[in-house]
């Protein structure tokens, strides 16, 4: 059981483990600032506003000032009328200001999360398979969600606030150092012990947070795991033990976030200590001062006033910085997202594959998904325009490599796939794959309905089209049967579906796109011998003029097909037609052997 559970460990760690020890990058932080460049329109009215603000916020504790000396002082009821108006016009200058401000912050922040979103996944769907095979699908999910939520209050308001308590602060203190240099002098003294005390809680906050980012996307794509597995956990019945290994991700997630929460309310106590010690000093030198003549009540009361404002701002800075940190660590791992290049890319060169015969051909094949394992070794063989191939061989000698490598999922080491003498590497992806359809064993059925999912193939397809494809496949019955045929809503996955009708929806699907080659990967072995026979009959016709590439287990589902091509730890080790390898008597006799004694057990 603890192997176990250390395997599972195991499988969570990846590459995200090492981004603890990266120091805080502005320039990661610049960038992502950078999406707001789209926006600048917006950004001239929510920057007034904000200065106007700020300003209201900055000329409120001068008008305290002169209140106190020139009306009060005075006993100038009419002059303290005013300086009341002028404060009620502030406030009120103040009100509208954040109003608009908080109006554009919030289009703005929610485009530019958008915009990331939009781009993330974009890129994500141009990754090649490599990079998903490296990764578990959660992680995936959690960079489009969790981590670009993240960064919403940063956009937001954080942004703003941020700039706003910069500029109230270099207001105070110049304003503070023109009233009296001396006083100002003395209050601002507790901001270096402030800054020495909070620089050494900094690196500890940060690595503390983007400990919390890794925390909750291992917790995720457990999370997404479990969900996936559930009828394999049920079936072996390892709910508690499950359940035991999410608690223990929880716990730890949990934990993460009460250290980095903990460290981040250490910045309260330090601000407020150090507020209370600038307060006792401007109290005590102040009144020195205004004994000895050299400034006012007024004056006092102000700076009071200003302090007050001074230390707010540091405060929200502290928690900012927080936020920053939080930023960065999601942003780090959106960047390396889209940073990624894709393994498979087109050529500066690439073309359009069109108007295509379908003849393939694959020269001297060598390809591997680790280095020092080779998976193809030194594959050749052809299948001429209208064929039928079928590829069979014990699991593992390399049959659905030959597929991934003919719709280019992956690029080969060494050798080159050519359709009518064109190197696949030289023409567009989606060209290439328009070429080619492909139906697998473990078919993907959307959440929609079954018209959509039909339509999945060829999107400008008609209602007429879509159901005569779903004939072709004596897939039109069974739908007809279902409460609102071709309109009947389907869940992910299909899970209202069995697993033979599921299959003949693909077969509808990748039909009605009507490729010039096509790819059958275990596609019949979820289906009953009856309707079997009944796509056999169907392929006949449908197959005629287009080269296609089978994968069977299910051996009698090939002895029609041209070339049989067997396969053996990635080499190619018998080829002709059925008739040939059964005289032959070699490893396909072998393997047909083995399946007729099965069935017949």
């Amino acid at each position: 059981m603890q192997a176990a559970a250390e395997s599972q460990r195991q499988r969570f760690k990846y590459q995200d483990d090492d981004i603890i020890e990266k120091p805080f990058n502005w320039k990661q932080i610049g960038r992502l600032f950078g999406y707001m460049k789209p926006y600048y329109r917006q950004l001239i009215p929510m920057v007034f506003m904000m200065l106007l603000g700020t300003f209201t916020r900055l000329a409120a504790p001068a008008v305290i000032i002169l209140a106190i000396d020139d009306a009060i002082g005075k006993n100038d009821k009419s002059m303290l009328l005013m300086y009341g108006g002028v404060m009620l016009a502030l406030y009120i200058i103040q009100w509208i200001a954040n109003a608009i401000r908080i109006k554009y912050t919030n289009i703005i922040g929610q485009k530019v999360i958008f915009d990331l979103r939009q781009q993330l996944f974009e890129h994500i769907q141009k990754l090649s398979f490599r990079f998903f095979d490296k990764r578990p699908a959660g992680s995936v999910l959690v960079r489009v969600t969790n981590d670009v939520n993240s960064l919403q209050d940063l956009f937001t308001s954080g942004v703003v606030n941020l700039l706003m308590d910069c500029i109230q602060l270099v207001g105070i203190v110049a304003i503070l150092l023109l009233w009296n240099f001396k006083l100002g002098l003395a209050v601002m003294i507790t901001v270096p012990l402030m800054f020495v005390v909070s620089t050494a809680l900094r690196k500890r906050i940060r690595f503390a947070w983007q400990d919390v980012r890794i925390k909750q996307s291992r917790l995720n794509s457990h999370l997404n795991e479990a969900i996936q597995g559930m009828k394999v956990t049920q079936a072996y019945v390892q709910e508690k033990e499950n359940y035991k290994f999410f608690d223990n991700m929880n716990t730890v997630n949990l934990n993460s976030w009460n250290r980095a929460s903990a460290l981040n309310q250490t910045f309260g106590p330090v601000i407020e200590i150090t507020s209370a010690i600038g307060t006792l000093i401007l109290f005590w030198y102040g009144s020195h001062l205004i004994q000895v003549g050299a400034i006012t009540i007024g004056v006092l009361v102000g700076f009071a006033n200003y302090v007050g404002n001074f230390w707010d701002p540091i405060n929200r800075l502290g928690q900012m910085y927080s936020q920053l940190l939080v930023a960065m660590a999601s942003s780090e791992r959106i960047f390396e997202f889209i940073d990624e290049d894709p393994t498979v890319k087109e050529s500066g060169r690439a073309r359009l594959l069109t108007g295509i015969k379908g003849d393939v051909s694959f020269e001297n094949i060598v390809f591997e998904y680790e280095k020092g394992r080779p998976a193809l070794k030194g594959i050749s063989l052809e299948a001429r325009a209208g064929q039928s191939i079928a590829l069979v061989g014990h699991t593992g000698s390399g049959k659905s490599t030959i597929i991934n490598l003919l719709c280019r999922f992956y690029d080969p080491v060494e050798g080159r796939v050519t359709i009518d003498g064109t190197d696949i590497r030289d023409v567009t992806l989606e060209s290439l794959r328009t070429q080619v359809g492909i139906v697998l064993q473990d078919t993907f059925i959307f959440s929609g309905t079954i018209r959509d999912n039909i339509r999945f193939g060829r999107l400008n397809a008609t209602d007429e089209e879509v159901e005569m494809a779903a004939r072709a496949v004596h897939a039109h019955d069974f739908i007809a049967s279902l409460p609102d045929g071709y309109d009947t809503e389907v869940q992910e996955r299909g899970s209202v579906l069995s697993m033979g009708q599921r299959q003949l929806l693909s077969f509808a699907r990748a039909l009605l796109a009507d490729p010039a080659i096509l790819i059958l990967d275990e596609a019949t072995a979820s289906i009953d011998t009856e309707t079997e026979l009944k796509i056999q009959e169907a392929l006949k016709t449908l197959l005629a003029g287009r080269t296609s590439f089978i994968i069977a287990h299910r051996l009698s589902t090939i002895r029609h097909c041209d070339n049989i091509i067997v396969l053996d730890h990635g080499r190619i080790v018998e080829q002709g037609d059925h008739a040939q390898l059964m005289l032959h008597g070699g490893v396909y006799r072998g393997l047909i052997d083995a399946q007729y004694r099965f069935l017949s057990a």
